[in-house]
């Protein structure tokens, strides 16, 4: 199939991920605290959505993570929800996450290359989903240059995806730039091949703030998760080492402190349908 260039596309799927993201959204600092988005009636209020509804029976979710973790911080929830319903599920891997910790003595990128896809699989068992289950298929992009192999990528998403299919990925104005290269390759592949967009924000939650115009709230929608789904999707988290400790080669503190999963590890998840 042909390859729609970033040019090609229309104003509806801009193509973020080529350009410098706003300094509005830029990942800086320790973001909005999760108290305000707590303390913000608009999460409470969104329209509710089961797993059911996301991917309907026979249906097929594919499930797309810039980088190991994204998959479990963005949609832990859903996938448990998703077995457990009997879905067939795809998870796509597009990159091994080896950029994580520039400059480490501790975390080299051979050795994040060969971590982070395995505390991927970890985290899955941890869900309960089997070894096949989810089909687990791997780009194997640089980590930080999804934006240059865009076609790339979605050349792949073209080949794997079938009309019905529902495609999970992060938001296309996420803020990171792996992040947003991911939902364009996705939302063109997904035009496409006739599948399904939903997208999922991740780092939307540091940079955005409650009632923010950026945000499209009007797309989004609430999954409940039980307790027994969200203890699993924290254990699943805490597969994640590399990303939860400090490293004390650079000095750098952890990728994933306290205070961003804070704003991901509550007992919903947020989707923009």
């Amino acid at each position: 199939m042909a390859v729609m260039s970033a040019v090609q596309a229309d104003a509806a799927l801009a193509p973020q991920a080529f350009l410098p993201e706003p300094p509005s959204r830029r990942i800086e600092g320790h973001g909005t605290p999760d108290a305000a988005w707590q303390a913000w009636g608009g999460l409470a209020d969104l329209p509710p959505v089961s797993a059911a509804t996301l991917v309907p029976p026979g249906g097929r979710a594919i499930i797309i993570a810039p980088h190991p973790d994204d998959e479990v911080l963005a949609c832990g929830g859903l996938m448990q929800l998703l077995h457990a319903q009997g879905t067939r599920t795809v998870l796509l891997a597009v990159t091994d996450g080896d950029g994580s910790h520039p400059g480490s003595a501790l975390l080299p990128p051979a050795a994040l290359a060969r971590l982070r896809p395995q505390e991927t699989l970890a985290a899955l068992r941890v869900l309960g989903l089997d070894t096949a289950t989810p089909q687990v298929v791997r780009a194997r992009i640089a980590d930080g240059r999804v934006s240059a192999e865009i076609e790339q990528l979605q050349t792949l998403l073209q080949q794997l995806l079938r009309p019905g299919d529902t495609v999970f990925v992060t938001w296309r104005q996420d803020g990171h730039p792996d992040h947003e290269a991911c939902g364009l390759a996705a939302a063109l592949a997904a035009r496409l091949c006739r599948a399904t967009l939903v997208e999922m924000p991740v780092w939307s939650w540091h940079w955005a703030a409650p009632g923010d115009a950026r945000m499209p709230w009007r797309r989004a929608r609430r999954l409940e998760l039980s307790p027994e789904v969200m203890q699993r999707k924290r254990q699943a988290v805490a597969c994640f080492l590399t990303q939860l400790q400090d490293d004390p080669s650079t000095g750098k503190p952890a990728i994933l402190p306290p205070h961003v999963l804070a704003r991901l590890l509550h007992p919903y998840e947020i989707y923009f349908t």
